[in-house]
């Protein structure tokens, strides 16, 4: 599957794993990117819309997560 923003690079392995840091990491990659920022709010209304999985699921389906 393709993410909705795929340009996006965001590097999860070998840095802190907790949720908060992840989506921060997200966000920091996304604005670099010129993604608008109502895209980052729902980005992360959605990655924070349930547990751990599904920040980890929401982050790889928006952006180029490695």
């Amino acid at each position: 599957m393709t993410p909705k923003y795929p340009k996006v690079k965001v590097q999860l392995t070998g840095e802190d794993g907790s949720a908060p840091a992840i989506v921060a990491r997200c966000r920091r990659a996304a604005h670099a990117a010129g993604v608008p920022r109502k895209e980052l709010d729902d980005f992360m209304r959605i990655a924070f819309s349930s547990d751990y999985n599904n920040v980890v699921a929401t982050a790889m389906a928006w952006f180029d997560c490695r």
